[in-house]
C-alpha cells in the first residue's frame, strides 16, 4: 500500500463506502508480515514510494517466491535483484507479467507504469564490462517510475566519446556514473553536470584494482563536489537513491 492508496482507503471510510471492519481488514497485515523466514515490510511504499525489493542471492527459490507473493498481494510492482533464471521460471508459473532482465540479473513486474520522476535519469558506463551493474541501476530507476537512458563505453580512455553525449549530461536531473579500473569517470562527469552524480565503482579491473577498491577510493576522493558514492557493484543502490532524488520537488 502506497500513500495514494492509503489516502483513498481513509477517504472511502470517511464517505462510508467501506465499513470500519473492512478498513481494519485491509490494514491488518501492516506494517509488516512475518513469514517465519522473512518479515515483509508492507510500509516501505509509504516511506520510499516503492515496495520492498527482494535481494535474491542467498535465498532459495521457494523463499523468493513466497516473499514475492506477499509483496504482490499489497503492491502492483515488484523488483528482485541478483535473481537467477530458476527463480524467474518458478515465479512465472504463478505470476503473470514478469520480465527477466538477463544482463541486470533482475526480475520485474510492472503493474503501475506511472512516471513519478520530475526529470530524466542518465546512466553512464566507462566500459562495456560495466554494463551488468549499469543495467541493474537502469532497471531499478525505471521500475520505480522514472524515465531513464543508458549510455555505455564512454570512459576516460577516449574522452571524446563522453563529449559526444554532453547534451544528455547537461539535461539530466540525476546521473549515475559506473566505472571500474581507476574510477575516473564520475569526476569528469561531475565537472560537466549541474545535477547530482551518483558514482558506482565496479569490480572490473586487474590485480591492483583490488576488486573495485581502487575505483571506490578514487571516487570517494573526487574533486567534483556534486559526486556521491555507493558501494562496489551496487547498481541497485544507485538507482534507488537516484529515483528518490528525482521525485523531489
Amino acid at each position: 500500500m502506497n500513500e495514494k492508496e492509503l489516502v483513498k482507503l481513509l477517504h472511502d471510510l470517511q464517505e462510508k463506502r467501506i465499513s470500519p471492519e473492512e478498513a481494519v481488514g485491509q490494514l491488518r497485515r501492516h506494517p509488516f508480515e512475518d513469514l517465519g523466514y522473512a518479515r515483509v515490510d508492507h510500509h516501505r511504499s509509504l516511506r520510499h514510494g516503492f515496495p520492498e525489493v527482494i535481494f535474491g542471492r542467498g535465498k532459495t527459490v521457494e523463499q523468493v517466491a513466497g516473499i514475492a507473493e506477499r509483496i504482490l498481494s499489497h503492491s502492483r510492482n515488484l523488483l528482485i535483484t541478483h535473481a537467477t533464471p530458476d527463480m524467474y521460471r518458478e515465479l512465472a508459473e504463478t505470476v503473470a507479467g514478469l520480465t527477466y532482465h538477463e544482463v541486470a540479473r533482475c526480475i520485474t513486474r510492472r503493474g503501475d507504469d506511472t512516471v513519478y520522476g520530475k526529470g530524466d535519469v542518465l546512466v553512464i558506463t566507462a566500459g562495456t564490462s560495466d554494463l551488468p551493474v549499469a543495467e541493474e541501476a537502469r532497471v531499478t530507476v525505471e521500475i520505480m517510475g522514472n524515465r531513464a537512458a543508458l549510455v555505455s563505453d564512454v570512459g576516460v580512455a577516449g574522452i571524446h566519446r563522453l563529449m559526444a553525449v554532453r547534451e544528455q549530461i547537461f539535461n539530466a536531473r540525476v546521473i549515475i556514473a559506473v566505472a571500474g579500473m581507476e574510477g575516473a569517470l564520475p569526476s569528469v562527469v561531475g565537472g560537466l553536470a549541474s545535477c547530482p552524480v551518483i558514482a558506482v565503482p565496479t569490480s572490473i579491473g586487474y590485480g591492483a584494482s583490488f576488486g573495485g577498491v581502487a575505483a571506490l577510493l578514487g571516487m570517494l576522493n573526487s574533486c567534483s563536489s556534486n559526486v556521491v558514492v555507493v558501494n562496489i557493484d551496487n547498481g541497485f543502490g544507485a538507482g534507488y537513491v537516484a529515483s528518490i532524488i528525482n521525485r523531489l520537488p
